[in-house]
């Protein structure tokens, strides 16, 4: 039950569940992206992807100067629920329609 609870405990705050939704959304994304998107500084939205990657929720990788995150593969029950739950449930959000409104603006100006 410690996992389950850690996994809770880890979206339980709006800025982590926003940026898994974006990651449940998206897939991979930059740090860069996901600061653009929900508004944050950098160091703000970074410091909550850690706590997630403590958690067991996302995976981080390094190209570069970048770090990309994406959602862990579930290992247990719960989250995969909360998976499917990140990325239907939330999908008429306001908060995360805007925030996903943001990727694609940033994508038509690349």
């Amino acid at each position: 039950m410690d996992k389950e609870s850690t996994l809770l405990k880890a979206l339980g705050e709006p800025l982590r569940l926003r940026l898994a939704a974006l990651l449940a959304a998206e897939g991979e994304l930059c740090v860069c992206r996901l600061v653009e998107a929900v508004g944050l500084p950098q160091y703000t939205v970074s410091r909550h992807l850690g706590q997630m990657r403590a958690a067991g929720l996302v995976l981080a990788r390094r190209q570069g100067t970048w770090m990309y995150y994406k959602l862990a593969e579930p290992n247990c029950p719960l989250q995969r629920c909360l998976y499917d739950f990140l990325a239907d449930g939330l999908k008429d959000d306001p908060m995360v329609q805007s925030d996903q409104q943001k990727l694609r603006t940033m994508e038509c100006q690349k």
